[in-house]
Order: C-alpha cells, then structure tokens, then sequence
C-alpha cells in the first residue's frame, strides 16, 4: 500500500485537504488491509472507532430489515469514506459494509481524525458536506420508493450501476450484482425483480447472459426511468 501522501484516491475524498504533515501522520498511524469479496468490513451495530478509506473495490452498505432481510442501502467505490457519521455522531454504524469484490482499505483511528477537526476547517467542512451529501441521498432514494413504480426503480438503478461503475470490455455491467442484491436495492421480491429483467430483456433494453446484464436501450431506459 502506498503513503497517504501519495495516494492518488484521497483526492476523491475530505482527505485531500489535509497537509503533507497531517498526511505524513496518516500514513504513520493507519493500517491497510486486503478484504476478500463477500467479507465483511464491520456489521451494523458495531463500535468501528475510526473510519475506512476506499483504495481499490466496491462495497454494499446495507441495513437489516425486521423481517431479516439486508436492504442494500448503497455501493460505494474507491476514494470514498466509511463510517465518518458514525465518528461524529459517536455511535455504533447503523449500517454493515460487505465487499462485492476484493478490496484494499486503510483504516485510519478516530484519535487521529478527530484532531484534524480541531485544525484544519476546510477538512471539517468537507466531512460535513459529504454527509449532507449522503442525506440527500437518502431523501431522494425514500420519495423513488414511495412515488416510483418497481419498473422505473429498475431502469434508474441499472442505468446507475452503468454511469457509476462502468462495463466491461463485452458491454456488461462491471459491477455484477445477483438478483437478490439488484431486488434489494430496488425495494421488491427476487421473483418480481427476476420477471422485471426477463420484461426488459423481451422488449430490447437489456441483454441477459447468464449473471450478466448489458444495457441495449440507454435511452429508453432513461425515458422510463423518469
């Protein structure tokens, strides 16, 4: 793993207004890990006492239901951060971190973090802006769930998964989620989600090999996603 100050992926982050002193620290006093794809990297519930930098992968953030099922909150990349609310807030995450594929994470304490708060503002502010961020996010997941049909919800996630993470050299979704996953992020049963796809396949918007799933119709995907 590279030094903090070297890290190209904390340009995508609050990290990239911290100092080269501060990301000398950094570097002096977090750990780097590899997380196998289907570990977990904290469960809901936990105390994490400091907060995970993205280097390589993707991630679910998922939240238990009461009928016992994980709802996929959200999937978040390289150059993000995990568990900076829960750092502030000084609670237990509300949410558990899965790997949808391997990753490398560095873990950086809630002792060093919280100092940079009390010395650098553009740091602090940054954090703050990237949690309205999130809640904003959240508002607007909460309306598409109560105003949008599970087929809207569908199209918008997929043409999501395409603009976010991108496709692989055969045009499929780089990020290949499995029905469970892609129904738990759209709000509904596998077996609806699975009739949905097999719809979409039939009227031409998408393409279904195997696990795979390519975007045929960006356009009218977009027409019904809105």
């Amino acid at each position: 793993m590279s030094k903090c100050e070297q890290c190209i992926v904390r340009q995508f982050s609050s990290l990239k207004a911290l100092t080269k002193d501060e990301l000398l620290k950094l570097s002096d006093c977090k750990t780097s890990h590899i997380i196998k794809k289907g570990e977990v990297i904290f469960e809901e519930g936990e105390n994490v006492n400091g907060i995970y930098c993205i280097k390589d992968g993707v991630c679910k953030l998922t939240k238990l239901s009461a009928n016992g099922k994980d709802h996929i909150v959200k999937l978040v990349t390289k150059g993000e951060l995990l568990g900076q609310r829960s750092m502030i807030s000084d609670e237990p995450v509300n949410l558990s971190a899965v790997a949808l594929e391997d990753m490398q994470v560095c873990f950086i304490p809630k002792s060093e973090v919280m100092g940079f708060f009390d010395k650098n503002n553009q740091f602090s502010m940054n954090v703050m802006k990237t949690i309205c961020g999130d809640l904003k996010e959240a508002d607007d997941n909460m309306v598409n769930l109560a105003q949008k049909t599970v087929k809207e919800r569908l199209a918008e996630t997929l043409l999501h998964l395409h603009d976010t993470f991108g496709k692989n050299e055969d045009n499929s979704l780089k990020i290949q989620l499995s029905r469970d996953e892609l129904a738990s992020m759209i709000g509904t049963a596998t077996e609806s989600c699975i009739r949905l796809l097999s719809d979409f396949n039939k009227l031409g918007l998408i393409e279904l090999n195997g696990k795979k799933i390519i975007l045929k119709d960006i356009n009218k995907l977009k027409k019904l996603a809105d």
